[in-house]
């Protein structure tokens, strides 16, 4: 695998443009405050990152198409980043990054063949949900604007369908894949998470 250093995929132009999608009124979380949020973590883990830029360009376009309504937004988010990084970097990065947006669907790693594409991948996944080990304050303040951006949706099918989101990352063994956000957001994204659940299972 080649590795580019310190040579941004996201040039200026393609920055305001993306920027742009992030700010539709519509976003309340999956805005540019996440997307911002996001690269400021993989600014502190630069140095644990096998290919920087490519988790850079990942986290830019990973929620670039969002509505809360669609069952498709990864894979068409994934599509415009091979659309639009086509001819700045060679295939094979381009399909790590792809593969990237795509596993946030589920959370679940890609199955690369290369330890240091698991490893940049990983990280990735983890930056995407630190917010869920955040302080209780900010963790609420989430929820709500989640809450907001699924706003069609009745309120008894809102707590069913978030509380079986919340149950599935509670049952797995590690919320986090590395071992750094494991022991830096963990205990705090358990707790948050089991206090929310609490809350949607309550009558009414």
């Amino acid at each position: 695998m080649t590795k580019m250093k310190d040579q941004s995929l996201i040039a200026e132009p393609l920055k305001q443009e993306l920027s742009a999608l992030y700010r539709a009124e519509d976003r309340h979380y999956h805005n540019l405050a996440h997307i911002e949020a996001m690269l400021a973590l993989a600014g502190d883990y630069r140095a644990s990152l096998h290919d920087p830029e490519a988790v850079e360009a990942a986290i830019w376009f990973h929620d670039a198409i969002y509505d809360s309504r669609a069952k498709d937004n990864e894979a068409r988010s994934a599509a415009l980043a091979e659309k639009k990084l086509a001819g700045s970097t060679d295939a094979g990065r381009l399909n790590r990054i792809s593969a990237m947006i795509l596993a946030t669907a589920t959370h679940q790693l890609p199955l690369f063949d290369n330890a240091a594409a698991t490893r940049d991948a990983s990280l990735f996944l983890d930056m995407d949900l630190s917010i869920l080990g955040s302080a209780p304050n900010a963790f609420d303040a989430y929820e709500r604007a989640v809450r907001r951006e699924y706003g069609w949706v009745e309120e008894p099918m809102w707590r069913a369908g978030r509380a079986a989101v919340l149950k599935d990352f509670l049952a797995r063994p590690h919320i986090f894949h590395t071992q750094e956000f494991r022991q830096r957001f963990e205990p705090q994204a358990r707790l948050n998470m089991a206090r929310s659940l609490e809350t949607l299972q309550k009558p009414s």
